[in-house]
């Protein structure tokens, strides 16, 4: 049967939180490794047959999930966990880091179910689902600090663009305000990787299994995410921080604008639920009110649509369409 898992690995306690540099990397030396991995021996013997994994990194260490075949659940959690265990063993730079959480989170008899009984549902689920980060007090209060001092890069919106008028505290905008500064880097740099990713091969989207931030823009289009593109969007959202940073707000002018700003908003909003600094309905209250001020309209959301139609080339500024 197969097993999705989900674990977490931290470097040791009083370690300072990882930038995009070090995120970078990390992501690069654990996924090296699970490439290697051809099969693991679990409990008695047992082969335990890796099928798939992502990974992914965070300010406080790595999120792994991994897909592997396995006779009973209690053999993919302890075989995952001692292999994950000796990888950061051996692995130099990693050798002083921890497996934390390591669980089954769905088998595939568990998904087929919840397909059988609605699959519009499952699939949104799946969509929503938010790995928590296990973070101690000292933790969550310098990751507010952090987030607190990020907030004041954003000058062009006020804390009344995320809700202090409809219940959000001040201290719980500046929260927002940081972590939408903070997706900011984090997304630019990973756009550099998904640009250089279908450079390299002169392909599209969908010919990839996974791009950091090209997979997270409506999936219709997918055929038309070329690098050409991808360094467009780049731009886009280059430009979309920037006037973050202004002393007014400059509603996006195209739909490539208005998605890159909904790609941060999303990070911006998953890094918030994730560490749990804010709890879902204090979210909602704050990313409703970012939205009537940060948009002129909500059109770009129809582009998620399964059946839009058009081209990407009618999303950018004319000056890039040349």
């Amino acid at each position: 049967m197969e097993y999705q898992l989900k674990a977490e690995v931290a470097p040791p306690a009083g370690t300072t939180e990882l930038d995009a540099l070090h995120r970078h990397g990390v992501v690069s030396l654990l996924d090296e490794q699970l490439d290697l991995l051809a099969g693991i021996e679990g409990p008695d013997g047992v082969e335990i047959e890796p099928l798939d994994h992502e990974v992914s990194a965070h300010p406080g260490g790595a999120s792994i999930k991994w897909l592997v075949e396995a006779p009973a659940l209690a053999f993919a959690e302890e075989a995952a966990r001692s292999v994950l265990t000796e990888l950061l063993e051996r692995t130099e730079l990693l050798a002083d880091w921890t497996v934390g959480t390591c669980e089954v989170t769905v088998s595939d008899e568990d998904l087929e179910t919840a397909l059988e009984d609605d699959p519009a549902e499952a699939e949104e689920l799946e969509d929503d689902e938010v790995e928590l980060i296990e973070l101690s007090e000292d933790e969550l209060d310098e990751r507010r600090d952090l987030l607190a001092a990020a907030s004041e890069l954003v000058t062009a919106l006020g804390t009344d663009a995320f809700g202090t008028e409809d219940g959000v505290s001040p201290e719980q905008a500046r929260l927002v305000q940081g972590a939408l500064a903070e997706a900011v880097v984090v997304v630019i740099d990973e756009l550099f990787d998904d640009v250089k990713a279908l450079d390299e091969d002169d392909t599209t989207a969908d010919q990839h299994e996974e791009l950091l931030v090209v997979d997270e823009l409506p999936k219709a289009f997918a055929d038309q995410y070329s690098a050409w593109f991808a360094k467009r969007f780049l731009i886009a959202t280059v430009i979309v921080g920037e006037r973050l940073t202004e002393d007014e707000w400059r509603p996006p002018t195209n739909s490539a604008e208005a998605l890159a700003l909904h790609v941060l908003k999303g990070r911006a909003r998953t890094e918030l639920a994730a560490s749990g600094l804010l709890d879902e309905d204090t979210l909602k209250l704050a990313f409703a009110a970012f939205d009537e001020q940060a948009f002129d309209d909500l059109e770009h959301e129809d582009l998620y649509a399964d059946d839009a139609e058009g081209s990407v080339v009618d999303w950018l500024p004319s000056i890039a369409k040349a």
